[in-house]
């Protein structure tokens, strides 16, 4: 397929724990299922980073939050980096964003021609967290266990209503791209925040999994057993504030799977427009990070273990065969794949990219590197997954070593343990190689302090927000007296003569 169309699916904190060779058994999602079948599917994908804004930006980039310095979810994305939509408008693509990408700062567009919704999440500098203040909550905007506690049926909620509006406004989109106002190739990214929490479903994707076994509390590792980075995370989650309950518990697992089904089901719309408008494309399906869903006790994401970091990527394209791959990978490799298939000469890509294609086969990707520098950390972590083993280092903590064909659920620190003491001496050194951990350091800590200053400056006086605001062009739809009535109704018709 010569300059294929390529449609991207993004969802928001959905685990590839789920996603172990497609979909896992027990969920309800015929689309996903479908799609998977025809995909390849990685089993092994994780993030750039397990947070929003910098997984975001890592994945359209193709670089590590380093390298973006998206370090955390108010950091600016800059305008200077290249990002998938980017390299293929210079190509010709039309390009297009339907739904949420959290971009911070005045730039919302980041190369895509058209972007239809405004985002979910601010734009502006308010998130910042600081290390200068360290185990500090801010209330008002860092997650607490209420998002657990609450979980339940509801037929409106400030999600739904984002994302029934991302869905509608893609296959709108769908439709006008099939009736050939413009004959360019096209990239759509429709981005939801489902299924991330707060747990609140629509009763129909509610009872889809009423008393199933996978609703059973995970085992959780009481608080003074955690890694000193997961302790962060439980106070910065406020786990003293609310008692989380095991019928809690059940009911947050409900609501998240709950919304799976609801994603699905969107796509299941999308992907009836597509193939009733006779259009072909490329299909990419992953999510920005994943969600602990009680898993050792925690909740959310901002740590490297599986249920976090782990995220599903299915690709359906022509000349990548269908099946599993276990080789991990990471959602850096999006951006050069996608530009692979579309013919983009690799040569003016890869000076931009710290991923590799994967439409040339996953084999001999080398590591796959993380980095979070986010809230609930007091120093930039770092991770390396290196074949079985996932290495974690961060200057305020104590190493973390763990073999996952051996220990999937991650509870054995072998750090400590002689007997691999050769394989953390090999991943300390690779990690050496690739960070400088203090100077790391020093830079988000400055980005923050830069940051905190010029926020409260822009909220001194007349605030002029950088929140996107779509483009309505009213006088340009449907019949305008400018228009020919004939030449429009011929033109909007799509197909035309039957």
């Amino acid at each position: 397929m010569k300059n294929p169309n390529i449609l991207i699916v993004m969802a928001d904190q959905l685990s590839g724990v789920l996603f172990p060779d497609g979909p896992a058994e027990f969920l309800h999602v015929p689309h996903l299922r479908k799609l998977a079948e025809r995909s390849t599917r990685y089993a092994n994908a994780y993030t750039g980073s397990p947070l929003c804004a910098p997984g975001r930006a890592s994945f359209m980039s193709g670089q590590l939050p380093r390298r973006t310095r998206v370090y955390d979810n108010a950091a600016e994305f800059c305008s200077d980096i290249p990002t998938y939509a980017h390299h293929l408008r210079r190509a010709g693509y039309h390009t297009c964003l339907s739904g949420k990408m959290h971009f911070v700062g005045p730039d919302q567009l980041h190369g895509f021609e058209e972007r239809l919704t405004t985002d979910i999440y601010p734009a502006d500098f308010g998130w910042t967290p600081d290390y200068r203040k360290p185990g500090e909550r801010i209330d008002w905007w860092y997650h607490n266990l209420g998002s657990v506690t609450g979980a339940g049926v509801a037929e409106i909620t400030n999600q739904y209503e984002y994302d029934d509006e991302v869905a509608y406004h893609a296959t709108r989109k769908l439709y006008d791209l099939a009736r050939g106002a413009d004959d360019r190739p096209w990239c759509l990214t429709v981005s939801f925040t489902h299924p991330h929490d707060p747990f609140v479903a629509r009763r129909k994707y509610w009872d889809l999994y009423e008393g199933i076994p996978e609703l059973e509390p995970p085992e959780a590792i009481p608080y003074a057993r955690m890694d000193p980075h997961s302790q962060r995370l439980m106070d910065a989650s406020d786990w003293r504030g609310l008692e989380v309950t095991p019928e809690h518990v059940r009911r947050a697992r409900q609501g998240y799977f709950a919304n799976i089904s609801y994603v699905d089901d969107k796509l299941g719309e999308i992907m009836d427009v597509l193939e009733r408008t006779r259009q072909e494309a490329i299909v990419v399906f992953l999510s920005d990070h994943g969600e602990m869903l009680g898993s050792r006790g925690m909740w959310f994401k901002m740590n490297f273990f599986e249920g976090s970091a782990r995220v599903p990527l299915m690709i359906a394209a022509p000349g990548m065969a269908p099946g599993r791959v276990d080789q991990p990978v990471s959602t850096i490799d999006v951006l050069p794949t996608i530009c692979d298939l579309a013919g983009i000469s690799m040569s003016e890509v890869a000076p931009w990219t710290d991923g590799r294609s994967l439409a040339q086969g996953a084999g001999g990707r080398g590591p796959v590197a993380m980095e979070y520098a986010a809230e609930g950390s007091i120093a930039p972590l770092v991770c390396l997954r290196d074949g079985d083993w996932k290495y974690v280092a961060c200057a305020a903590d104590p190493d973390m070593l763990f073999n996952l064909a051996d220990d999937p659920d991650e509870r054995q620190n072998r750090a400590t343990d002689p007997a691999a003491a050769e394989v953390l001496a090999r991943m300390r050194a690779m990690a050496a190689e690739r960070w400088d951990l203090a100077a790391y350091d020093a830079e988000v800590r400055e980005s923050q302090a830069r940051r905190w200053v010029v926020y409260e400056a822009l909220r001194n006086g007349a605030y002029f927000p950088w929140d996107h605001q779509p483009l309505m062009q009213a006088s340009e739809r449907y019949m305008r007296n400018h228009m020919d009535l004939n030449v429009l109704e011929e033109s909007k018709r799509f197909p035309r003569g039957e």
